[in-house]
């Protein structure tokens, strides 16, 4: 079959496309992101593999072309979106093609919950790839050290798929996996009365169920729908017992029927201890050995812009890059960067403007008790990806919502980012990015790591904002 892939780029996009290719279809995609000169990592992934790429224009699409799929970021009214109805071809989104591909796996396997899930596959797909255990594994991160864009392991056709399962679009009832795992519910995408029945109708749908004990959502559903049930809760089926949360590593135990697993992962925080108890019973469930878990996840290598420490300069200054978006996202990345700084400068920069308007009344609470007196803050302007969307709302006005002993400011661009960062460092701070969907944030991370490295050793540090 021929594929069309719209929004070829994404994240989510770009490992399902590379997974159609390598089971033998011929593949084209396009992106305003690759139009725009953005993304040539990816770009250059996709042409490797044998994957067209054409302008995001609607010139590309014709008859040819026998599933047309769209990223449901894409709006409706795109050229190409227009075209591919035009000629009547079958329009298919992304997340109904990975539900498809899940389904048929064996057994398939779909991770949901509104934080954690990219971490969970990434550490899934390390385990499987570095223990030789055949599993198709598509991911919404790359591993650290392996390029930008999404996570892809492929594994036989026959085989078990592993896949993130995301609410953000309205379709996780779409996915009937003989494995589901529901990691956590919070207010994310929308309210969660409005996502509720969303994780009730995946739970539902599922061979089997694992969810999280500790999240109280999930739990709730666990004992609906007769779960096993996992995390730090005293009443988990497979309890986590936590020995050390950081700051340089996070270590614990978790207790299996038979045994206990040492769990020692190198990235910090409570947050990525449960992603690896959830991790290593979804590794435990294709077969990987436990004793293999134990010993490969203490060398993981992290998810790209999931804490990831982007280096740490000889005055002590480290600059962490992070994909937090949401609220409990941003409470994690911030408490992990405090816990092994004494001041953390935090900029946070929202990926949309309708993200900004849903985050706004719950930001204005939450970052005032979050932020300690010393640590710093900083709004990044909004992130504009292009398309019709209303742009009526600033980050001016979220840093406006501030109270003044925060001493917050607003950033109009990267540079006005970096500049900020050079003038508030001091030897020790934790610098700490975060911002979703923006394919520049990790250069900025690293810029602003390059730029503190030379005021580490200049004595003029005024001249260096001028670099």
């Amino acid at each position: 079959m021929r594929y069309h892939f719209s929004g070829v780029a994404g994240t989510g996009m770009n490992p399902l496309a590379c997974l159609m290719r390598a089971r033998g279809h011929d593949v084209q995609g396009s992106d305003r992101s690759l139009d725009m000169g953005k993304n040539q990592e990816i770009a250059a992934r996709l042409r490797r593999v044998g994957i067209q790429l054409t302008p995001h224009d609607g010139t590309a699409i014709s008859s040819a072309i026998d599933r047309f799929v769209y990223s449901t970021a894409v709006e409706a009214d795109t050229p190409e979106m227009r075209a591919a109805r035009a000629l009547g071809l079958p329009c298919v989104s992304r997340p109904r093609l990975l539900a498809e591909v899940v389904d048929a796996g064996g057994p398939g396997v779909a991770v949901a919950g509104t934080s954690g899930k990219s971490t969970i596959v990434g550490m899934v797909a390390w385990l499987v790839r570095e223990a030789n255990v055949p599993a198709t594994v598509l991911g919404g991160a790359a591993l650290v050290g392996e390029g930008t864009g999404g996570c892809f392991v492929v594994g036989p056709a026959e085989g078990p798929v592993v896949a993130e399962a995301c609410e953000s679009d309205g379709t996780l009832a779409g996915y009937r996996p003989a494995i589901g795992l529901v990691h956590n519910v919070s207010r994310d995408h929308g309210e969660l009365d409005a996502i509720r029945p969303q994780f009730e109708a995946f739970a539902e749908n599922c061979g089997r169920l694992l969810v999280n004990a500790a999240c109280p959502e999930a739990a709730a559903l666990g004992r609906r729908f007769k779960a096993l049930t996992y995390g730090g809760s005293p009443h988990a089926d497979r309890r986590l017992r936590v020995t050390s949360a950081g700051p340089r590593r996070a270590t614990g135990v978790l207790r299996l029927e038979d045994r206990v697993m040492v769990l020692d992962v190198p990235q910090p925080g409570l947050h990525n201890l449960e992603n690896a108890a959830a991790a290593a019973l979804v590794a435990l469930e294709l077969g990987v050995e436990a004793s293999a878990v134990e010993v490969l996840l203490a060398r993981f290598p992290g998810v790209a812009r999931r804490f990831e420490v982007v280096g740490t300069t000889a005055s002590g200054i480290r600059v962490v890059d992070d994909y937090a978006h949401n609220g409990e996202k941003i409470r994690a990345a911030v408490t992990t960067a405090q816990a092994g700084a004494p001041r953390v400068l935090a900029v946070f920069q929202p990926h949309g403007f309708g993200p900004a308007r849903f985050l706004r009344a719950e930001l204005k609470e939450l970052l005032p008790k979050l932020l300690r007196p010393q640590d710093r803050f900083c709004y990044a302007e909004i992130f504009y990806a292009g398309g019709t969307v209303a742009k009526d709302v600033s980050s001016h006005a979220l840093t406006a919502d501030l109270p003044a002993e925060m001493r917050g400011v607003y950033a109009s661009d990267h540079d006005a980012i970096r500049q900020w960062v050079l003038s508030e460092a001091q030897a020790g701070d934790t610098v700490l990015i975060m911002g979703a969907r923006d394919p520049d944030l990790p250069r900025l991370a690293r810029k602003v790591f390059e730029s503190l490295s030379v005021w580490a050793s200049s004595t003029t540090p005024r001249q260096l904002s001028r670099l």
